[in-house]
């Protein structure tokens, strides 16, 4: 019997190598999570025996190979789409050969987030397995699937249809009137770019200039004046170009920001957009601009991505403008010890580890998404190193064990 105990005690501990060798073949693989083997011992039952006392062990069995999914250091690559899981939650992934109604739906998970674009815009990793998630279309709607990034078309033009200024009128300046009531003087000015339907950019020129003040005497407030027109050419009361008179108060406020309609033309005809002038001032200081913006822009081709820790793919264009692609999806399991590992950095859902449940990163128990980085394996390898030769002890110590056996039977059978 004792052959049989020591020849167990060699495979259990030839079962606890095999794992350790695994753990430490997999110190550099990433989102991979060691293993460990846990023994139990084996009893011979005897019928009619009551308790325990006498009864011997006949050896030890490996009862379980179990998972730790503690989380690995985290290591910064550079390349955008490497992508770490920092908490809980699983990347889901459709298989490379899904078809039929399978084909768009995930069925492995994996921490490891090793991710690129393949041929047709898809993320993909290294087996070709694409990343599932949610995808946004041009008119704000969303489809769950494969995850896509449209690499070859551009971000279409759109026409100029606000624009915002803010700056300071200095308070000093004379009043345009009262010093040559003939000839335009442009007292500032200023100019921003503004896009028309096809995206052709025209500088759109402003100018300011102080006008007769209004109201007065008390109780009645006065009331500073300064025109706003686009022609410096127009005649001497700038009319035909006119946007606006701006109104400030005793205190430099702005009292009408607007919006107002402003003109503009390129070879494609006239446009107008609606300019406002919030949080402008006047005080006693040099003109200044602070703020110019409009929301036109030309047409863009696409320069690359960048992803949030909420999973947020953004495209970027040429023309500045961002556009929201994708959002990326994690999904938990109610047992992460119960997912079967099936090689390639996967695993599949179990009856023991539940159903996969979706969920954006950062968002209820699920960890957040770090661009440009890796989970690394959680494999300690110096432990992993003192684990492998407490194994090889237990192993040589078997091995004596049925040696020693074998001289005691041997020394039996040689009795004359």
């Amino acid at each position: 019997m004792s052959f049989q105990t020591g020849l167990s005690g060699l495979n259990a501990a030839s079962k606890n190598l095999d794992v350790i060798g695994n753990n430490i073949a997999n110190a550099g693989t990433a989102g991979a999570k060691k293993s460990r083997a846990e023994f139990a011992e084996v009893i011979a039952s005897t019928i009619g025996a009551g308790g325990s006392g006498g009864q011997a062990g006949i050896g030890v069995e490996v009862s379980a190979v179990s998972q730790e999914f503690s989380q690995g250091n985290i290591s910064v690559t550079g390349n955008t789409l490497d992508l770490a899981i920092n908490g809980d939650g699983f990347f889901p992934l459709i298989p490379y050969n899904a078809t039929g109604q399978d084909k768009d739906k995930p069925s492995l998970y994996s921490r490891s987030g090793i991710f690129k674009l393949d041929q047709d815009g898809y993320v993909v990793n290294n087996n070709g397995e694409k990343l599932y998630g949610i995808n946004y279309d041009l008119n704000g709607g969303q489809s769950l699937g494969p995850l896509r990034i449209d690499t070859s078309t551009s971000n279409a033009p759109a026409q100029t249809t606000t624009i915002g200024m803010q700056f300071n009128l200095d308070a000093r300046a004379p009043v345009w009137n009262s010093v040559t009531p003939t000839t335009p003087l442009t007292t500032y000015g200023t100019s921003i770019t503004a896009y028309d339907t096809q995206g052709i950019a025209q500088d759109v020129k402003v100018y300011m200039r102080r006008v007769a003040d209004t109201g007065g005497p008390l109780p009645t407030p006065l009331v500073n004046n300064w025109e706003v027109y686009t022609d410096p050419t127009s005649n001497a009361t700038a009319t035909a170009s006119t946007v606006a008179t701006l109104q400030f108060d005793s205190n430099g406020k702005l009292l009408n920001p607007g919006p107002f309609a402003m003109p503009f033309t390129t070879k494609n005809g006239t446009f107008t957009a609606q300019a406002s002038f919030t949080n402008s001032t006047q005080f006693a200081s040099s003109f200044g601009v602070t703020t110019l913006s409009q929301n036109g822009n030309p047409d863009g081709s696409f320069t690359g991505i960048k992803i949030s820790e909420g999973g947020v793919i953004t495209a970027r264009y040429s023309n500045g403008k961002s556009v929201d692609a994708c959002q990326i999806q994690l999904c938990s399991f109610r047992n992460n010890q119960g997912l079967q590992p099936v090689g390639g950095g996967n695993w599949v859902a179990t009856n023991s580890s539940g159903i996969a449940t979706p969920g954006t990163p950062g968002t209820l128990s699920l960890g957040s998404v770090r661009s440009g980085a890796l989970e690394d394996s959680n494999v300690d390898l110096t432990a992993e190193l003192v684990n492998m030769m407490t194994a090889q002890r237990a192993y040589q110590a078997n091995v004596q064990t049925i040696k020693t056996q074998d001289q005691a039977l041997s020394a039996l059978t040689s009795l004359r």
